[in-house]
């Protein structure tokens, strides 16, 4: 019997790899072709057409807002075509709803995890809406420092949707560089996101110059060393920083395991993917594992007007509780 998508799991996969270890006969079939005349196979070789109906878009939107909380508006539907017509040139099928079914059947949950991972958008680089960052260094950290006093130094961070990891790190490079004394400090920064592929690259730590275009060259000296002299340059996050930094795969619309409190969410440019239901679910959750007085901050293109939440605002997209 087929088990319901709702209930497949999502495990952390490298975009591409066939699920169960299975690899399409279409796609099996034109690689054999093209060896057998003695060549390799080409990127873009024959390249197919997919037309991508209502009723498939409906579907697919049903299922990606029902897993995922994202919502696929009539306006994404031919990212939605471009993206996942990609996997089905890569896995060999003919037609979305053939793509629907394969992910349905597909019990390990790779290919969920692959399409899923298709439909993120995850670009991002250090120091990214940096306001927020200056507002932490030189306000609301200056306030807990104040507030710990001579009791227990701990702070607990959550970014939530932290893509490849630009964010997380750039929040550590912060506390470094604000906290007194920092290894007097019981930091930690949990680092969420629902792709295991940006996972992997995040727990890699090294990341090309152009990421760090609005981080202070000196800056990231301290807290980067050079991985690779390039072109292009590319650089890997030290131990110093990557130690408080723990990355782990999270599906906001799933149950938590998490306890809190944390004294400070980051959860930037994700919501604006929800609708309000949605997000109205989730500010209610966050506010719920922050400690008294923590601080909430969201995308400067997001907004919590028209949801019920028990917020204040403090600040441009911020909120203490």
């Amino acid at each position: 019997m087929m088990r319901p998508v709702a209930a497949l799991p999502v495990r952390r996969v490298a975009r591409g790899d066939p699920p169960s270890g299975r690899t399409s006969s279409r796609a099996m079939t034109t690689d054999r072709g093209t060896r057998r005349l003695g060549m390799q196979p080409m990127a873009g070789m024959c390249v197919a057409h997919f037309e991508l109906s209502e009723k498939e878009f409906q579907r697919i939107s049903r299922m990606v807002g029902d897993l995922a909380g994202i919502n696929l508006h009539n306006g994404k539907r031919e990212l939605v075509k471009a993206r996942l017509g990609k996997r089905l040139r890569l896995l060999g099928l003919s037609s979305y709803t053939e793509y629907m079914k394969y992910v349905e059947e597909d019990a390990s949950g790779v290919e969920l995890a692959n399409m899923l991972d298709a439909l993120s958008t995850n670009l991002t680089y250090f120091f990214r809406e940096s306001q927020h960052l200056d507002h932490l260094s030189k306000d609301i950290l200056p306030q807990m420092i104040a507030a710990a006093g001579r009791g227990p130094k701990k702070l607990r961070v959550w970014s939530a949707g932290c893509s490849s990891g630009e964010e997380p790190y750039s929040i550590g490079v912060v506390l470094m560089e604000t906290l007194p004394d920092p290894s007097r400090w019981d930091v930690k920064i949990l680092a969420t996101d629902i792709s295991g592929q940006v996972l992997a690259k995040a727990r890699q730590g090294v990341y090309e110059e152009a990421r760090f275009r609005d981080m202070p060259a000196a800056m990231r000296g301290r807290y980067f060393e050079l991985a690779d002299a390039g072109p292009p340059k590319r650089f890997r996050v030290c131990d110093q920083l990557r130690k408080i930094v723990h990355f782990a795969r999270l599906n906001l619309m799933e149950p938590w395991p998490m306890q809190g409190p944390f004294d400070i969410i980051f959860c930037r440019n994700v919501m604006i993917y929800f609708d309000k239901p949605t997000q109205e679910r989730i500010i209610g959750r966050f506010t719920d594992i922050l400690s008294p007085g923590g601080v909430l901050f969201i995308g400067h293109s997001e907004s919590l007007s028209g949801i019920q939440h028990k917020l204040r605002q403090v600040y441009p997209t911020v909120y203490r509780t």
